[in-house]
């Protein structure tokens, strides 16, 4: 540690991509990806379906391998590598809970995994789960679950927050605090990537817009950047302004 250069200079840069390909079979998902997402900041992946978000994600995570290109997380190259997963926090689409475990046997169990400090019971509070604490998995709502998703993702201190469709089922008072909750990790110098359907709620936490179409990246930038190449006033009319240009080329 601390042996060439200070840690704020090796990680200005928290994920660097370079020409990223990847394909299913004939299906090229990613072509040829190049993005940098500096540290600190809210940066939104947004894209039609089958536009290489989720791809994008676990390659990011390692999950997904791909066929050419590089990825570097806090300045390190991933390939081969699994110990940088440890700074990330990942809250994927669908959570798929043992459903007989309760709630809080779940929390306990990724505590025990992680070997982290936790924050869990401000979160549990935040966002009532009281209640829900004994109850199986199985029998929970599919809004109820993905509290406990958020719980399970914010409760650790990690650099990089990954956030896969984090509105999922929340009613507009988790919402609200899901957002406040966003705004408070960026505070302390989180960096956050977010996919998500709901242009309002990207619209109030995004500083960046990373525009994903065919597996090519067609636009990063502010929102107000993004109005400004559209000729639109509203967030939600440059998005469909992209997307009729781009299908239109």
């Amino acid at each position: 540690m601390g042996r060439s250069k200070p840690s704020a200079t090796i990680h200005e840069t928290m994920i660097t991509i370079d020409t990223l390909h990847k394909n299913f079979g004939r299906n090229q998902v990613l072509q040829g990806v190049d993005l940098d997402i500096q540290t600190g900041g809210i940066f939104a992946i947004l894209g039609p379906n089958g536009s290489g978000k989720t791809t994008l994600i676990k390659a990011i995570l390692g999950m997904v391998i791909p066929k050419k290109g590089t990825i570097s997380v806090m300045g390190q190259e991933i390939k081969n590598k699994w110990k940088y997963r440890q700074e990330i926090e990942y809250l994927p689409q669908i959570a798929n809970f043992p459903g007989n475990l309760k709630v809080k046997e779940l929390i306990r169990m990724i505590k025990d995994l992680r070997q982290k400090p936790a924050k869990e019971e401000q979160l549990i509070t935040l966002f009532g789960l009281e209640p829900f604490l004994d109850k199986k998995l199985a029998t929970l709502s599919g809004g109820t679950k993905q509290k406990v998703n958020i719980v399970l993702t914010f409760m650790f201190d990690s650099p990089l927050i990954i956030l896969d469709e984090p509105t999922n089922g929340l009613d507009p008072a988790s919402v609200i605090q899901l957002k406040a909750l966003i705004q408070q990790e960026k505070a302390s110098g989180k960096t956050i990537l977010i996919t998500s359907h709901i242009m309002q709620f990207v619209a109030e936490v995004a500083d960046e817009i990373v525009y994903l179409l065919e597996g090519m990246i067609y636009f990063k930038g502010s929102i107000e950047a993004l109005k400004l190449k559209t000729g639109q006033t509203n967030f939600e009319h440059a998005i469909a302004a992209i997307a009729t240009h781009s299908n239109n080329v």
